[in-house]
């Protein structure tokens, strides 16, 4: 499927609110509330749009300690790493990158106290790096072709 400017105006406004209704979506970028459906599910059935998703606020949900903790994987350990992260609550995002580092989560905690027993509970799979949140700095995000 070929993207145009319109596609991703479409994909701009659903990464900032995805719970627009296709008319509200049709009236921001101009065009029809068919036409915006059709072209919505189009992308969705190509895959280009996988899923909706929510941005929740963890400290009204009682973890206000946020932070990305960069792992290295000790003695190629990685299915066991893998598998003890997968049963965490607390992971919001774990990828696998490149780098120093192999992996790098963003984990939120309660208390300072977790963040350190989390620290010391995966010291048998990987050496870590933690690095607290204190803030967000808000960006536009916007999905252009330059």
């Amino acid at each position: 499927m070929k993207i145009d400017e319109v596609d991703r105006k479409i994909i701009n406004e659903l990464q900032n609110n995805s719970r627009l209704s296709m008319s509200e979506l049709g009236r921001r970028i101009g065009m029809s509330s068919p036409s915006v459906s059709e072209r919505v599910k189009q992308m969705e059935s190509f895959g280009i749009i996988k899923k909706y998703t929510i941005k929740v606020d963890y400290e009204k949900l009682g973890l206000p300690i946020r932070c990305v903790v960069e792992a290295t994987i000790k003695d190629s350990n990685y299915t066991s790493f893998k598998n003890y992260i997968k049963s965490l609550p607390n992971v919001e995002h774990c990828y696998r990158i490149a780098g120093k580092a192999c992996f790098i989560l963003k984990m939120q905690f309660e208390t300072f106290a977790e963040a350190e027993k989390f620290i010391d509970h995966v010291n048998p799979y990987a050496h870590t790096v933690t690095h607290f949140i204190f803030s967000e700095v808000p960006t536009e995000l916007s999905f252009r072709k330059e």
